[in-house]
């Protein structure tokens, strides 16, 4: 008797869940709909429409395509940090982490010295609590390898990381918002 019970409640359900969902079948006109997939989906694209779910969204659905290649902060940060090799950049996953490289010998040169440097991205845009620079060093005894010590320092170099990734974003930012405004300027003239 309870299993008919839970199949009935799963069938219920299932049948409550079906019916709240919106038609997906809309009338469209096909001559509004480019033949060339690959003009849809720029149309798509340039209309804000994606795969969405609604958890979270706004009511006029459509979904936001927030890219790597442009969003400024992100290229800005790639660019500083170009002169290390990376482990890890996960621009979904909002971080860059370099891999170690070295630093200055210790002062007693008896250890060697490499930095390892990390950036979080807060926000997507460029402000200065938007992204956290941090530094880790690892100290390793050159009579002994194994013998190392790794440590977050508060350094200078930290700042002046975030500031050169900040600038160089804002540059970016500027030669973007150019460029679209001169795409919207020609786009008037044609039409």
């Amino acid at each position: 008797m309870k299993i008919n019970k839970i199949t009935f409640l799963t069938l219920i359900s299932c049948l409550l869940f079906l019916t709240s969902c919106q038609n997906p079948f809309r009338y469209t006109d096909a001559r509004e709909v480019p033949v060339n997939a690959k003009e849809r989906v720029q149309k798509n694209l340039e209309e804000g429409r994606g795969i969405s779910f609604g958890l979270g969204k706004s009511s006029k659905g459509g979904g936001v395509f927030d890219f790597a290649s442009s969003n400024e902060l992100w290229r800005a940060s790639i660019e500083i940090l170009d002169f290390v090799s990376l482990t890890n950049a996960s621009y979904s996953g909002g971080i860059i982490i370099t891999d170690w490289f070295s630093g200055d010998k210790a002062k007693d040169n008896t250890q060697s010295r490499e930095l390892k440097i990390t950036v979080r991205f807060l926000s997507n845009d460029i402000r200065a609590d938007g992204i956290d620079v941090s530094i880790h060093e690892r100290l390793c005894s050159l009579v002994d390898e194994k013998k190392c010590k790794i440590e977050k320092i508060n350094s200078e170099i930290s700042m002046e990381i975030k500031l050169a990734i900040l600038k160089k974003a804002t540059i970016l930012k500027k030669q973007s918002d150019k460029k679209n405004k001169d795409k919207k300027k020609l786009k008037t003239k044609t039409n």
